[in-house]
């Protein structure tokens, strides 16, 4: 595996459009990066291996998307102690359930999560982690926030 920076893992294919949002915020900041959909449930075996690989990789953070009961950012959160982001996406209940599986982990494991399908925030937070020790990504994140700022302001004229 090349040298990558975030794994993004989600639990089945019908994941792939929200997750691909990630992606494409990991694309932008130039972000090396890695998509494989593994679930927690029916293949821990393969799961537990490729958390290994992407630790050789180099990998510095992990985003996990998965609904209903949401298990697989746990999952990844149980084999490493690289910081993991949950997005717990919409497949039942609204996504609350997704949600309360991703966010109540017990002590000493946790996972950062981030709202409902929201995996465009998981990205921005990986390049923020990522952004501690790299200061032209933290240029390229500050510079963002500043065009936040500027449409922010054209949208209240």
């Amino acid at each position: 595996m090349k040298k990558i920076y975030v794994a993004i893992i989600m639990g089945s294919e019908s994941d792939m459009p929200r997750m691909n949002e990630a992606g494409k915020i990991l694309k932008e900041f130039k972000i090396a990066h890695k998509v494989s959909v593994i679930s927690a449930h029916r293949a821990p075996g393969v799961l537990k291996e490729h958390i290994k690989a992407c630790e050789k990789a180099g990998v510095k953070v992990f985003i996990a998307g998965a609904g209903m009961a949401a298990h697989l950012a746990g999952v990844v959160a149980s084999h490493t102690a690289r910081p993991v982001i949950g997005v717990p996406l919409r497949a039942s209940l609204e996504g609350l359930d997704s949600l309360l599986s991703t966010v109540q982990m017990p002590k000493e494991v946790p996972v950062a999560t981030v709202a409902i399908n929201n995996a465009v925030n998981a990205a921005i937070l990986a390049a923020q982690i990522i952004a501690v020790g790299d200061a032209k990504l933290l240029k390229v994140l500050k510079n963002r926030k500043a065009q936040l700022e500027v449409k922010a302001k054209k949208s209240n004229k």
